[in-house]
């Protein structure tokens, strides 16, 4: 079975600004490396994203490069699979938070991402770029949070494509399982699942503190069935992106 999620049923009281942003700031700068020749996205790679020798080495200034790294992607796939993610709990999680404190959620995860990394591959000299560690975090926020709110996912099994309603504990709990059995695949598929592990980890750890004190955490969002199937008025959906990559990469960066 393979699946991958496009919304939640889990509505908001305010527009996500904040996300919204993230999302555009994203895809612009991803237009902005398009337009690039080779050498000179090389270059701008080289020069923002986050690479754990020269993070170690260099001077604390060039910690810019754990927030810039957050805003370039390697490809279409990898800009669609993270900004998907983005769209469908990043909502929640700037609702719950409000939308500074989600802002100061969001590059603390990421960074933490970034660190994770480092502590994972000391040695590297290949630049880390891309949303993904900042949005594990996200998840990591959402699972706390809203952990029997229902996803909406498309479901390949077999030779039959369904659209069911799963838990989000269920489909997180999915992904993060993902990235845990990944791990130590990541030289040669050129994914940093320990930056992954690490956003959600740091997110998981953040949610208490930045929460509203009236919140509670792990709590039923409702008492339907686990999972349920709901295959009407879905009728003009797209497909979406897998998050992240998934096939062995020729680039000479890790895609977060």
């Amino acid at each position: 079975m393979f699946f991958f999620p496009f919304k939640d049923d889990n509505p908001t009281k305010s527009t996500p600004i904040i996300s919204y942003s993230i999302i555009a700031m994203c895809c612009l700068i991803y237009l902005f490396q398009a337009s690039m020749s080779q050498n000179e996205e090389f270059f701008l790679i080289k020069n923002y994203g986050a690479t754990p020798v020269l993070l170690i080495n260099q001077t604390v200034s060039y910690w810019y490069s754990s927030i810039s790294s957050m805003f370039l992607h390697g490809g279409l796939m990898h800009l669609g699979g993270n900004l998907v993610y983005l769209w469908i709990f990043g909502d929640n999680v700037e609702d719950e938070f409000g939308k500074f404190k989600f802002i100061i959620f969001y590059i603390l995860c990421g960074i933490g991402a970034v660190i994770a990394q480092i502590l994972f591959n000391v040695e590297s000299n290949v630049p880390m770029i891309g949303a993904s560690g900042a949005i594990a975090g996200t998840l990591g926020a959402y699972i706390v949070l809203y952990s029997r709110a229902k996803i909406f996912v498309f479901a390949w099994i077999v030779i039959f494509v369904k659209i069911l309603k799963i838990p989000a504990f269920i489909v997180i709990g999915v992904w993060i399982g993902l990235q845990i059995m990944n791990v130590f695949d990541q030289g040669s598929s050129g994914v940093a699942y320990s930056a992954h592990i690490g956003g959600f980890i740091c997110g998981v750890i953040l949610t208490p503190i930045f929460k509203r004190k009236d919140t509670k955490i792990f709590t039923l969002k409702d008492n339907k069935s686990y999972i349920s199937m709901d295959v009407e008025n879905e009728n003009s959906l797209k497909h979406i992106p897998k998050f992240g990559k998934d096939k062995k990469t020729k680039n000479n960066f890790w895609d977060l």
